[in-house]
């Protein structure tokens, strides 16, 4: 591997911020003056803390990935941060206590996607600061240069003109500063006033102490952002008191105030209460915190990933984090790091105090039963605002199900998620709509068109060829005849209970369900996946509807996690039932009713994969016929390569 040297940041030659430079630590102002010493002090004492808790870790990698799952979880504890290895998931399953599954180059050969983006090898989690400059979308990412698992992290680096072909460019920013030694973590990109870059990010310090800092680009002119500058100053946020060394992490965009401030929000905890500082600044190098938080909620742990962001209440444009009004609400969404859920509220930003109240609290942020941006593995999302098209785009980490043992034998970890656009659902007014870039359908090649009814107990092998790679667009319409019989016989129970993770999956037959579509199938069906509607009665006679996926068929494999997952979804008054799918390989995405609901799973199959993958159109309803209607697009790859060295 080549050497990092000439990718580390140089003394900056243009400073976007002021003239001046500092090499100290910038003062920390707050609303009631308490100097910065103060958390400073606070901070060595945390620090003294935690050193006389943990051994003495050099934080070294073994260069061929054969790091064992120990060692993974022992760095990722000792950073203050959730394990990132899925072996124990899979052990407490109870599969654990046999035999790892024997994977071969093969089967996992397959697995990698072919128009999600990933690196070409090891591991990669959190989206970082995406962004559109000089013609070029930019996307950064944790990634482990050094291995398939964990550890080592620094900013990768890829650039796009459509968010579907990526080209990788050199490895952003590494830790070469005291300060961010074990760890240039996430971060977040703000557009200044006068189109400059600024980059604000956590650091794992050499002591495991999370702080915040700045980076810049290093020659604004430049559209690929090729080289960032670290401000000599930094760092430039310390945890402040009462806030953990290891609890203080992931700076969201900056976003303006009416007093012509910029404004950050950044997560942590006190006790078991999530939380959200708040802190405004002029030059990005000094800062004044609030007294008060832009939000909590007991009871749910540590937020990471914290991001916030304006949403227009009557159209379907995305707005500039900046933007306020009696026609915008703002969302909250938080990364829960016990429970690896991405959660979201809709609420109102009062901004003369830069809190923020949820519309309804019973679905407050990172309550279980709230809001969710995906129902499957979707985790440290960030949106950011493309100016380009005037939209919101949302990208997902989307991890791995299977044991880190089979990640370091295929020798890479994670994809993101396809961006999404996200707005406000107007129709509903209470969830986010979410939905695949228009740009993926340029990868779409023949299509073939479907329209049949199927009865009760049906189930329909699909003629599309090969089914790694789909895209299925798909309208079902339950027979009337059978809605009002079942809806006016009171033998059929209603079933208030019901959910996907509980209802048994899809072998477990209902009145109006479940129907829906096997992917990534063999024709024994001994391996499949499938994503379904699941209807049920109310107490009151009135139809809910869940949107689901079943993963506890999906390969004969016992080292791999196979939830079902999903949850209910809004059907309003005379639409019909919709989904859509996007079939890539290891990774299905799912979104119902336009994306007021999704599920995004990872699906390992040993036997349904190259040509031996097929598709299936199921009806498991007991009393119910189902007409479906739906277009398949057999997909192209998407060209993710190198940038061209000549061109470097």
């Amino acid at each position: 591997m080549a050497s990092t040297e000439a990718l580390l940041p140089v003394t900056s030659r243009q400073d976007p911020l002021s003239e001046s430079r500092s090499d100290q630590i910038p003062e920390t102002r707050r609303r009631r003056p308490i100097k910065v010493h103060l958390a400073v002090c606070s901070g060595l004492l945390l620090i003294a803390l935690y050193v006389t808790l943990i051994v003495t870790h050099d934080g070294s990698t073994a260069q061929n990935g054969a790091k064992d799952e120990t060692s993974t979880e022992s760095r990722a504890r000792l950073a203050g941060v959730s394990e990132k290895s899925n072996d124990g998931v899979w052990k407490l399953s109870g599969d654990g206590k046999t035999e790892a599954f024997p994977w071969n180059n093969t089967m996992l050969s397959w697995q990698r996607t072919a128009f999600h983006f990933q690196p070409e090898k090891n591991w990669m989690n959190d989206p970082n600061g995406p962004l559109f400059y000089k013609g070029w979308y930019h996307f950064f990412y944790q990634y482990n240069p050094n291995a398939a698992v964990w550890g080592d992290i620094v900013w990768g680096h890829a650039v796009s003109k459509d968010l579907i072909h990526w080209l990788y460019l050199p490895l952003a920013m590494v830790p070469d500063q005291w300060y961010d030694a074990n760890g240039v973590w996430t971060g977040s990109a703000t557009f200044l006033d006068d189109g400059s870059i600024v980059m604000l990010y956590t650091g794992s310090t050499d002591k495991f102490v999370q702080v915040q800092n700045l980076a810049y680009p290093e020659d604004p002119s430049d559209p690929l952002l090729l080289k960032w500058t670290k401000f000599s100053g930094n760092p430039v946020l310390v945890p402040p008191p009462g806030i953990g060394a290891k609890d203080f992490r992931d700076p969201t965009t900056a976003w303006k105030t009416s007093s012509g401030k910029w404004r950050i929000t950044i997560g942590s905890k006190i006790n078991r209460t999530g939380i959200s500082l708040v802190y405004d600044t002029t030059d990005f190098k000094t800062y004044e915190k609030h007294e008060t938080l832009l939000h909590q909620v007991p009871n749910t742990g540590m937020w990471e990933c914290v991001d916030f962001y304006p949403v227009s209440k009557t159209k379907i444009n995305g707005l500039d984090t900046s933007v306020k009004g009696p026609d915008v609400k703002h969302i909250v969404k938080a990364s829960m790091d016990d429970t690896r859920i991405d959660h979201y509220a809709i609420g109102t930003y009062d901004d003369s105090n830069g809190t923020w109240v949820p519309d309804n609290p019973s679905i407050d942020v990172g309550i279980s039963t709230g809001l969710r941006y995906d129902y499957g593995k979707f985790y440290a999302s960030k949106t950011f605002y493309d100016q380009n098209k005037k939209r919101r785009i949302l990208w997902g980490w989307i991890g791995e199900s299977d044991s880190e043992a089979a990640d370091v034998q295929k020798g890479w970890s994670s994809v993101q998620g396809i961006p999404r656009t996200v707005v406000l659902d107007t129709k509903t007014g209470k969830n986010l709509v979410q939905w695949p870039v228009e740009e993926i359908k340029s990868l779409r090649l023949s299509n073939k068109k479907f329209h049949m009814k199927v009865g009760p107990g049906t189930v329909v092998p699909i003629d599309v060829g090969s089914a790694a790679q789909l895209d299925i667009e798909a309208e079902f319409k339950i027979k009337k005849d059978d809605l009002e019989i079942i809806l006016g016989e009171d033998s059929v129970e209603a079933d208030e209970e019901f959910s996907c993770q509980n209802g048994g999956g899809s072998t477990v037959r209902g009145a109006l369900g479940p129907f829906g579509f096997s992917v990534l199938a063999d024709q024994s069906l001994s391996e499949h996946t499938p994503v379904y509607f699941y209807v049920t009665k109310g107490k009151d006679s009135k139809l809910k509807t869940f949107f689901c996926t079943d993963t506890s068929r999906s390969t004969m494999a016992n080292d791999v996690v196979k939830p079902v997952y999903g949850s209910f979804v809004p059907v309003l008054k005379e639409e019909k039932l919709t989904m859509r799918i996007l079939v890539d390989h290891s990774i299905v995405e799912g979104f119902a009713q336009g994306g007021r609901t999704c599920i995004t799973s990872r699906v390992y199959p040993t036997k349904a994969i190259y040509g031996a993958t097929k598709l299936f159109l199921f009806n498991n309803a007991i009393d119910a016929t189902v007409t479906a209607s739906f277009k398949v697009w057999q997909m192209n790859g998407a060209f993710i390569h190198p940038y061209p060295a000549d061109d470097l």
